[in-house]
């Protein structure tokens, strides 16, 4: 697929995933890891921890969103600053947030959780942004930049 043009940064889907159930983000998870561009521009380490992010944010779509919607995993070439990176974009159909901000802070969860899934992947993350409407569903965009490998 060819990359799109977004301002100055180009956009290549990696993969489009649906989850409707656990199988679905079993299988995210697995092509996720084994991208050969993720794999040759980030660390192992930061593989597992992108996956991590992935993952809490396909549990959501399942726990939240009642396994109606998907993930979307793109690679990032931003010639404003030189930089690539990864975007994993959750989109979900379900009630929304009611609170986005109470939701990005340690120990907030509506669903009986330890609410640390959205504020650990938003430390993990170079960014996480939140959209939502009550009542229509959110989408959750995380972006992790790769580091230069030179020494």
């Amino acid at each position: 697929m060819p990359p799109k043009t977004i301002g100055n940064a180009n956009r290549t889907t990696l993969g489009r995933f649906d989850i409707l159930e656990d199988a679905d983000l079993q299988v995210a998870l697995f092509k996720i890891q084994s991208n050969v561009r993720l794999c040759g521009s980030f660390n192992s380490s930061d593989v597992a921890l992108i996956a991590t992010v992935a993952s809490e944010l396909g549990r959501n779509i399942l726990k939240y969103g009642g396994g109606r919607g998907y993930l979307l995993v793109s690679w990032l070439d931003d010639s404003r600053c030189g930089a690539s990176g990864i975007e994993i974009k959750a989109v979900d159909y379900g009630p929304g947030f009611t609170d986005v901000t109470a939701a990005l802070k340690d120990h907030y969860s509506t669903g009986g959780t330890l609410g640390l899934g959205l504020p650990g992947s938003a430390r993990i993350m170079d960014s996480l942004e939140i959209e939502s409407q009550p009542g229509k569903g959110a989408i959750v965009t995380a972006k992790k930049w790769a580091k230069s490998r030179a020494v």
